[in-house]
Formats: C-alpha cells, sequence, structure tokens
C-alpha cells in the first residue's frame, strides 16, 4: 500500500491550500457573522475546476476520484475556510447523480457541479426519525406521470444557497404495498416548498434548515435511478459524506492545531515560552499524532471507495469520520487551553472553532452510531438497537 499521495495530488493540495489562505479564517467568520455566503471563494474554487475534480471528465469535471475531494475539502477548512457545501453538493449529490442518474440528470446537472455554478442540498434527516432512516416518513406518491411529495426534514444544510436538495423520500410498492426509498430532485423554487431557518449557536455561513413539502408536484424525471435500487444508490452517496466530513473534521482540527502551536512559541511566561513546557507540549504534540491518524484512515476510505470496494470502503469511512471527529474536538479544546483567557476572546477565534469541531462527532452520524457499526459489522457482536 502507498501511503504518500501522488505528485499531482500534492499538488493539488498546494494549489487549493494557497486558494484558501488568500481568503483565510477571518473572512469566513466575518461573512458568517453577517449572515452572508462564501460566494466568492466558492465560485472561485468552482473556475478553477476544484469543485468538480471528481465529476467524470466528459462532463467538464478532472476525472479524479472522492479522494481528490476529500483533499480540497481539508486544505480549505485547515486554511480557515470550511466549505460544509462541499460535502454535500459535489460528495453525494454528484457522486449519486453520476453513478446513478439518467442520461438527462448527468447532462444537466454534472457540468454545473464542475464549475461550481450549481449547489445541490441533501435532505435525509427527520425530526422523528433521527438516525433511523428506516423511518422517513417523507412519501412519494404517483399522480399520472407525475410524483407528489408531503413531508419535512430537519438540519438541513445550505438550502438557501441551493438551486435544488436531492430528497431520500420513500414511495409504495406495487406489490407488497410496503414503503421503500427513493430519491428526488426538488427544486428550491417548487411549488409547496417551503424552509425555515434555524437558530444555531455556531458560526458558519451554511445555515441549518427544517424543510417542508406540502404536496410538491415533481416530473417523473426527478425521480434518480431506479426506484428500486434507492438504498444502493443512498449509500452509494453516505460513504463519500463520512470520507468528506472526516476532510472537514481533520481540517479543522490543523487549523485549531496551528493556532495552538503558534501561541505556544510565541507566547512567554517566566522568560520561556509557554510551549516549552511539557505540560503543554505533550497535549499539543497528541493531538498532531491524532489528526495525522485520522488523515491516513481517511485516505484509506478513499482509496477502497475509488477502487470500487464499496464495502470496505463503508467501514474504513465510518471509523475515519468517527477518528477525525475525535481528532479535530480534542485538537481545538486543546488549543484553546494552550491560550487560557484569550483562547475565549473573538480575536482568536477559538470558541468558534471548538464548537465547529465538535460538530464532528456529532454529524453527519453521531460517534455511537459509528460505534454500533463498528461493534455489529467489523467485531461480529450482537447489534444493540
Amino acid at each position: 500500500m502507498n501511503f504518500v499521495e501522488s505528485e499531482e495530488r500534492l499538488a493539488l493540495r498546494k494549489a487549493v491550500s494557497d486558494l484558501g489562505k488568500r481568503y483565510g479564517h477571518d473572512y469566513y467568520v466575518k461573512v458568517a457573522r453577517e449572515g452572508g455566503h462564501t460566494t466568492e471563494l466558492w465560485q472561485e474554487a468552482g473556475k478553477l475546476g476544484y469543485l468538480g475534480v471528481n465529476v467524470p471528465e466528459e462532463y467538464g469535471g478532472g476525472g479524479g476520484g472522492i479522494g481528490d475531494l476529500a483533499a480540497v475539502c481539508e486544505e480549505l477548512s485547515a486554511a480557515g475556510c470550511p466549505l460544509l457545501m462541499m460535502v454535500v453538493s459535489p460528495a453525494i449529490c454528484a457522486t449519486i447523480i453520476a453513478r446513478f442518474g439518467t442520461d438527462g440528470q448527468k447532462q444537466q446537472w454534472l457540468p454545473k457541479f464542475a464549475d461550481g455554478t450549481v449547489t445541490m442540498a441533501f435532505g435525509i434527516t427527520e425530526p422523528d426519525a433521527g438516525s433511523n432512516s428506516h423511518k422517513i416518513t417523507t412519501t412519494a406518491r404517483r399522480d399520472g406521470g407525475d410524483w407528489v411529495l408531503s413531508g419535512q426534514k430537519v438540519f438541513i444544510s445550505g438550502v438557501d444557497g441551493a438551486d435544488a436538495v436531492l430528497i431520500v423520500g420513500r414511495t409504495e410498492d406495487a406489490k407488497t404495498g410496503k414503503l421503500k426509498p427513493a430519491l428526488f430532485i426538488v427544486p428550491t423554487d417548487a411549488p409547496g416548498f417551503t424552509y425555515q431557518k434555524i437558530d444555531m449557536d455556531m458560526v458558519s455561513p451554511d445555515r441549518q434548515f427544517t424543510l417542508f413539502f406540502d404536496d410538491v408536484r415533481l416530473p417523473a424525471e426527478a425521480l434518480v435511478g431506479s426506484e428500486d435500487a434507492a438504498l444502493a444508490q443512498l449509500f452509494a452517496g453516505l460513504n463519500p459524506e463520512r470520507i468528506m466530513a472526516a476532510s472537514f473534521a481533520t481540517g479543522i482540527g490543523r487549523l485549531a492545531l496551528g493556532k495552538g502551536v503558534d501561541y505556544a512559541k510565541t507566547r512567554s511566561v517566566w522568560g520561556a515560552p509557554i510551549g516549552a513546557h511539557q505540560g503543554l507540549s505533550h497535549p499539543l504534540a497528541d493531538a498532531h499524532i491524532n489528526i495525522e491518524l485520522a488523515r491516513l484512515m481517511t485516505q484509506k476510505a478513499a482509496a477502497l471507495y475509488d477502487s470500487g470496494n464499496d464495502m470496505a470502503a463503508g467501514e474504513a469511512a465510518n471509523m475515519a469520520k468517527y477518528a477525525a471527529g475525535e481528532a479535530a474536538a480534542k485538537a481545538a479544546d486543546q488549543a484553546l487551553q494552550v491560550h487560557g483567557g484569550n483562547g475565549m476572546a473573538s480575536e482568536y477565534g477559538l470558541g468558534a472553532l471548538v464548537l465547529a469541531a465538535r460538530v464532528g462527532r456529532i454529524a453527519p452520524v453521531s460517534r455511537e452510531m459509528i460505534l454500533n457499526f463498528v461493534a455489529q459489522h467489523s467485531l461480529g457482536l450482537p447489534k444493540s438497537y
């Protein structure tokens, strides 16, 4: 196994890092606090081809894999500009459409994913279902040649800036009468579709929303892929989501750790930099080790997914997401601790990073559900839920 990334991947990381640093964390926080969007950065990243590195070349993309897109996501996060919609739009939505969409859907959406001129949100979570996707109640029924969608979603990112939402709903099986998963592309301006912002303490330009579908009429071509294979299609998108979430988290962890290390080098007390004391240097070193371990597992998960080994990629992606969430949270907390009282000051930006890093232990799947997965599928233990 090659533990060193290709020269092309390393060059991509360098170019993306340079772009992110031109904007920086101050830009990101300023936009977020003013209620704006990182539109300028998103558009520039799209024009440079960074948002479409995983889109097939025939549709204007880079023809790379999820590992390349994850590298872009990580480097922007490490530069202070974690773009949450990268986890959603080019990773989940573009991947699903590229693998399972109709020719018409691919022609309509993939070139715009490739150059960043379209953003698509993703809706699976519901108020009463939580992590149990089998309890989803958003349903679509046939009405002539159309679909009529009804239901509700919650904690859906970036809807206010999206052109459409890829919705996980359910349809009735004609043979059994039972409900089965299905995926639909819903334009955000569709009649009957409304959304409401959820107030959050997190400082982010990518806000969260509750979605309402009141008999939203959709054409037949809104259905993505096969009506009978949506579960497989869904998980084909969720593995990239976990890989991207891990890269998002390790990038934030690197950003926080960098702030902590810089402060430990320059802040002097009793005639020596505080980083000279093992009480601070060892926790920072430990945080660095955990971040690097999480990055390695993330690269393994991406390599497995890009090779087509979905089963092994699922296990590795869950482990990577777990490790990255834990590592980022620990790094951000330690960076704040190194700063002492200054860690609470807005000037240093650590408070916002602590909460942003903490999200990695909750979303897009909680650490507890990943432990359930590993216990059951990796260790063969009895199902506990």
